[in-house]
């Protein structure tokens, strides 16, 4: 039995109504969420984040206190629309040609609206082992919601043994995905007149050393792929993104700003490239600025470590997905989920969910009818399960 799909589209209508861009405070969707599952007999949890304006969703259906559930997992946060040209209102639904569009569409209201559509069957249906949903913020500015949801069920000793995070991948199983480490990396020099470079410290200059040593690190990723690897391409690789820094051509730069990040295939190579980065600014970079001007120093600000998801030989996740979907393929994703947070808490995960990241972060954002109807079933079948 599945929730029917016009009670499911007037839902996505009203969560894309909800402009819940990251800058933006999501209570108020939050809350009618909330509402929507409690009138489903969830017992529903509200946790704060430190501002206050925003907030994790964790409900609950079924027995409260037993390990083992299964969560129904997505981001409540949306990117800006900021410079981009729609052919409507964003934040109104419209449906068209057998699409829905608005932002957040397929990223991802499509199936929150289809996981909180499911409650009231869901509830009809729970026994022993219970459903959870898990609604956060903040996940596309560096899946920080998510991290203090996972702390929080560390806190209260709560252990789901299966998470399903609703991305958009029309409707694959998706078993493995990079995890997403993002950085600045600060350097503080000192200032002079461009014909007596050796009497400065110019923090462009030590910024390139710094890219040249980024540049040393690709290489040597390559040689750790593991043999076995199914990513594209199959090591770990580092981009510069952008560097900044000086004010003119004559004079000797006094800052520059370095922004980069790496896509680890495993953990290892993330610690790797930290440790090596390190132990260079520390021993050789450093003391040669510092030689010159005592207070030069280099620093690294971390905008976010998101975990990956490494496929795993035992997932009991991909099994339950196979059996709703009657799919036995799954496949692999170069974009970052939440997944990986999730399993660090001992539980197994995929992504699978309506819509194409291909829509993603795009004008005129969609889901087609299809998808959702496609989830809809799947998620039907999770609630004969619960009640077998």
């Amino acid at each position: 039995m599945t929730a029917p799909l016009e009670t499911t589209k007037a839902l996505l209508g009203e969560l894309i109504g909800f402009p819940t861009i990251s800058s933006d405070s999501n209570l108020e969707m939050i809350a009618h969420l909330a509402g929507r599952l409690e009138d489903a007999g969830a017992r529903v949890d509200i946790h704060l984040d430190d501002s206050g304006k925003k907030a994790n969703l964790f409900a609950t259906l079924g027995p409260g206190d037993v390990d083992g559930g299964i969560v129904l997992s997505g981001h409540s946060d949306v990117v800006p629309v900021a410079e981009q040209v729609w052919s409507g209102d964003p934040f109104t639904m419209a449906e068209r040609g057998g699409r829905l569009y608005g932002r957040g569409a397929c990223d991802m209201k499509g199936f929150i609206a289809a996981a909180v559509a499911m409650a009231p069957i869901f509830a009809a249906r729970v026994g022993a082992r219970p459903i959870h949903f898990a609604f956060t913020y903040d996940e596309e500015t560096g899946c920080f919601g998510a991290r203090a949801l996972v702390d929080s069920l560390k806190a209260q000793g709560l252990r789901p043994g299966v998470a399903i995070i609703g991305e958009p991948t029309d409707m694959r199983i998706i078993e493995g995905h990079k995890g997403c480490y993002e950085y600045c990396t600060h350097f503080s020099g000192l200032a002079g007149h461009g014909s007596n470079p050796d009497r400065g410290v110019n923090a462009v200059e030590y910024a390139a050393r710094f890219i040249t040593r980024l540049l040393e690190l690709k290489d040597r990723l390559r040689a750790r792929a593991p043999e076995d690897g199914r990513f594209d391409p199959p090591w770990t690789t580092i981009n510069t993104g952008r560097l900044e820094g000086g004010m003119a051509h004559n004079v000797i730069a006094s800052a520059a700003r370095l922004d980069w990040e790496m896509r680890p295939v495993q953990a290892g190579d993330a610690q790797f490239v930290k440790d090596d980065l390190r132990a260079y600014c520390e021993t050789t970079l450093i003391p040669a600025m510092r030689a010159i001007y005592p207070e030069a120093n280099i620093t690294t600000e971390v905008i976010a470590e998101v975990a990956g998801l490494e496929p795993a030989d035992e997932n009991e996740a991909r099994e339950i997905m196979m059996e709703l979907t009657g799919s036995n393929e799954t496949d692999l994703v170069a974009f970052g989920t939440e997944a990986g947070i999730f399993t660090e808490l001992g539980m197994s995960a995929v992504v699978c969910g309506p819509g194409s990241i291909e829509q993603a972060h795009k004008a005129d954002e969609y889901v087609s009818l299809a998808q959702m109807q496609q989830c809809l079933d799947m998620l039907g079948r999770l609630g004969d399960k619960l009640g077998s």
